[in-house]
Order: structure tokens, then sequence, then C-alpha cells
């Protein structure tokens, strides 16, 4: 006797078998993404906010990024967008708590906490803040990397995936290239010509990154601080094949808008929030 196709699908299990790992079945699954959180109130997002920019500025800690007290991280207060929360001057980045974080106004008032703000940060980021309103946080440090690449008075070029995060969307500024930038006129001039663009390389000085969020701001400077380094690295090594135009700026406009530098910054955002918990007291 023949064996029929129907023989051939009862012995494997009939037509509508699926295979499956521990009980879950093989077939295609609707896949979530993690997004932005919404707030129900003002104070929830402020918390929100403080938690992630003491997190940034441990993160920053960890990197390397630290010079004695220079560099700050800053973010707008959601319910007063004049001020803006900022790490107090003369604390290491490792050590920060959402409790250490002081409210800054533009005129360079603490309004919040008791501890002094860097003049320096209070004089280029309330420029920034003030020039542009798109921006909600913003990032500098004396990253080694990025101070050396600054000095070239040069913008990044496109050599690497990472680097075209940043084509055509940062500026190189003149400006008190060197200078420590301490008067409200300086910050101006400084913030004048940086009008748009998520990055600033500040010659003679070091980069300065903005975004939508912390994470997105924090994310950028990450980014930009190992692609100074990839850079040094190549132009050391010989003469760096740079990147097609619209290859750059496909890979631009896939991985450097705000949503994807909030993306990236969250598994570094896991790891610091597992890591130091103390760092939410």
């Amino acid at each position: 006797m023949a064996i029929t196709e129907h023989d051939v699908e009862a012995a494997h299990g009939g037509p509508t078998a699926t295979p499956s790992i521990d009980g879950i079945p093989l077939t295609a699954k609707e896949v979530t993404l993690r997004l932005p959180p919404t707030f129900e109130s003002v104070e929830d997002e402020r918390l929100h906010r403080k938690q992630k920019l003491a997190g940034a500025l441990r993160l920053f800690g960890r990197f390397g990024f630290s010079e004695g007290v220079a560099g700050h991280i800053t973010v707008r207060d959601p319910e007063f967008p004049d001020h803006f929360w900022v790490n107090p001057f003369g604390m290491s980045f490792r050590h920060i708590k959402v409790s250490d974080l002081i409210l800054v106004s533009h005129s360079g008032d603490v309004v919040y906490g008791t501890r002094a703000v860097n003049r320096a940060a209070f004089v280029i980021h309330a420029a920034i803040h003030a020039a542009r309103p798109d921006v909600v946080a913003a990032a500098h440090s004396h990253s080694p990397y990025g101070k050396s690449f600054s000095t070239l008075g040069i913008p990044l070029a496109p050599i690497t995936q990472d680097a075209c995060i940043f084509y055509g969307d940062h500026t190189v500024i003149q400006a008190q290239g060197g200078a420590v930038v301490l008067e409200e006129a300086a910050g101006r001039e400084l913030a004048a010509e940086f009008p748009s663009g998520k990055a600033a390389i500040h010659q003679n000085h070091g980069i300065f990154t903005v975004g939508e969020t912390v994470d997105e701001a924090a994310f950028w400077f990450i980014s930009m601080e190992r692609s100074c380094q990839a850079q040094l690295m190549a132009m050391a090594a010989g003469e760096p094949i740079e990147i097609r135009d619209e290859y750059a700026s496909y890979t631009r406009e896939q991985t450097g808008y705000p949503l994807a530098g909030w993306f990236s910054f969250q598994p570094m955002w896991d790891e610091i929030a597992a890591s130091e918990p103390e760092l939410f007291d």
C-alpha cells in the first residue's frame, strides 16, 4: 500500500502542528520598543529629569570625562523653563545624587539648593538655553579626546558610522576659543555660533552637545568623544578615507535623530541605575 500525504502529515503531528520551544510556539510575535516615558504631573517629570541628570553625570565620571572642577550637564526645569538643574561647583561627577543638584535661573542665581554654581557653566549654558528653545539639556566636559580634537579647529569627518551621527549637524566655534568664559557677553557670543545642530566643537576648549532630553545630550557627548578619539587615531595612522556624502547623510538620518539618541543611552542608564542606586537619593 502506498504512503499518502495524509499519512506523512499524521506522522508529523498533522497539518496544523507548530514547532515550539519551552511550550512557546515559534510563530511571528508582536514586539515592542522602549520609548520615552510620559508623566502625570510636572513633579514626576522634574524628578525624572533630575534622576537622569544625576545618572548621566555619574557616567561621565565613570568614563573619565572629569577634569578637576570642570564640566557640567544641565536640564531645563519642566515647570520653569528659564531655570536649569545642574551639578554643583566642585563636586565629583562620580558622587552626584539627585539631592545634590541645584536649580539656577538664567540670571545666574541659585534658587534651589545651597551650593555654588560653576560660573562658566552658568554663562555658557544659560546663553545656549536662552538662544535655543529646542534645547532641553546640554552637556560639556573637558574630556581628553574632545579637548585634544578641538585644538585642530576642524569638524569631525565622516570616517565611521558613528561619526556620521554628526555629519552636517555640528559646528566649530572659534569665538572665545581657549579662554575661560566668565562674562555673559562672551557666553552669548559663543551661543550665537551654535544656532542649530546637536553638537559643537569649541576651539581649544572641548565639545558641547545638546538634546531634547538628558539622555540624548549625554549620548551624543559620549559618542562624539569616542568619534574624536577614533579620528585622532586614524589620522595618526595615515589618511582616513571618508564615507561618501550620500551614505553619510543616510546614516545620520537613520541614527542621528532625537529618539535614536535617547534610545541609545538606555543601556548605559540601566547599568548606572542598577550598579549605583544611591544616585536616586
